[in-house]
């Protein structure tokens, strides 16, 4: 994967992430509001995730054009 795909990833999970955020805004149901809260870490985590890959990749990219 390139880091302009794992980029692209990054900018749709983090769509995810705004969803689940206004999911949690509205609800008012707090067994709801816990498996929102744990879809938000782990999107979260998964952001994370693709951030360090775009930025192993374009590293290696760059060593690699040195």
């Amino acid at each position: 994967m390139s880091a302009e795909e794992s980029l692209q990833r990054a900018e749709q999970l983090l769509e995810r992430l705004d969803e689940a955020r206004a999911r949690l805004e509205t609800t008012e149901d707090p067994e709801a509001a816990l498996q929102i809260l744990g879809e938000l870490s782990e999107i979260a985590k998964e952001v994370e995730s693709e951030i360090q890959r775009a930025k192993r990749e374009a590293e290696a990219d760059a060593d690699e054009e040195h």
